[in-house]
């Protein structure tokens, strides 16, 4: 089965509610009554409804089936609620005042929401930058539990194959704690979709061929993922090939039992992830999908500011399978 149908039969019909705070946008409003036709989601379009309603009837949209929230017609005790709430999340890092200021803007408003159980999950980023996504995500919804930093996985598509490439989109450099959350993180992804996750960390060595303090951080996240997920499999470092080539591996790691099986790779740093799946994409012909956000307590997802109706969909229903995960 297809990626995006094996996503859909997980969700069709167990109610997840997910909030798009660029409600006017004619993508979102196309992915939204799409995902509600096929009762994979219940979407929740933000900001002001004549507007909204104005843009569908222009491209024959029905929103009859769509909730529409209006943030600035919020009833009063529900907004004072949620400013009461961003207060205390914020343990006194945010004034009232600042707090309500903060929930003019769609994406706090929306990231409240998430937070307080009123939505499953977030999709945003068709008309704001990564920064007005993440940051009110980073400040209310914050990290789970052990985990430092959020990341970003992109899963790699090709025919049947399928793999999980992180962190390729956040964070820059990284260090042997953070990069064994990132490998804990990605198994976890990988499962999502229904991928039986045999964690390699790369490097350019191979079980000692090369020193260097770059090979040191690799050996010891290996370890730290190691003792926090005992029954993952995982090993490093490894280089790519040796993860990937079974004569290789056979050759450089005989001993491994991911070297030459492995399916989730994880980069020392952003600038060899970023690089490796722009290879895989361009030279190899897989499609790449994400970034995945990994990390948050709670799903909320980035768009690309360059993305179609279709791409808004298929990011919906991964977000709507974190959600459910």
């Amino acid at each position: 089965m297809e990626l995006f149908e094996q996503l859909a039969s997980k969700i069709k019909g167990k109610g997840v509610r997910l909030v798009f705070p660029e409600g006017a946008d004619i993508r979102i409003q196309q992915a939204a009554t799409r995902l509600a036709a096929e009762a994979l989601v219940e979407p929740v379009l933000l900001g002001d409804e004549a507007t909204i309603k104005e843009t569908a009837q222009l491209e024959g949209l029905d929103l009859q089936e769509i909730k529409i929230i209006d943030p600035e017609k919020y009833p009063e005790t529900a907004m004072n609620e949620m400013i009461d709430a961003l207060v205390t999340r914020r343990k006194g890092k945010t004034d009232a005042v600042t707090a309500a200021k903060w929930l003019t803007d769609v994406n706090y408003f929306g990231t409240m929401l998430v937070y307080m159980g009123l939505a499953d999950g977030m999709v945003s980023g068709a008309t704001h930058p990564t920064g007005d996504t993440v940051r009110p995500a980073l400040q209310i919804v914050k990290t789970k539990p052990g985990v430092s930093r959020i990341s970003g996985a992109f899963v790699m598509q090709k025919g049947d194959q399928r793999y999980i490439f992180a962190d390729c989109a956040i964070n820059v450099d990284v260090d042997a704690q953070t990069m064994a959350e990132i490998a804990i993180q990605s198994a976890q992804t990988a499962r999502v979709f229904d991928i039986d996750p045999r964690v390699a960390m790369l490097s350019f060595s191979t079980k000692g061929s090369a020193k260097a303090p770059q090979v040191d951080k690799v050996v010891e996240a290996t370890k730290l993922a190691k003792q926090a997920e005992p029954t993952l499999a995982i090993d490093g470092e490894l280089q790519f090939d040796a993860a990937f080539v079974g004569q290789v591996a056979a050759a450089k790691a005989p001993q491994s039992t991911v070297a030459g099986k492995a399916n989730v790779f994880i980069f020392p740093d952003l600038q060899a992830g970023n690089i490796g799946y722009k290879i895989a994409q361009r030279f190899g012909g897989f499609e790449a999908i994400g970034p995945v956000l990994q990390g948050l307590a709670k799903p909320i997802s980035d768009l690309s500011r360059g993305c179609n109706a279709e791409d808004v969909y298929k990011v919906a229903l991964i977000t709507a399978a974190q959600a459910l995960a």
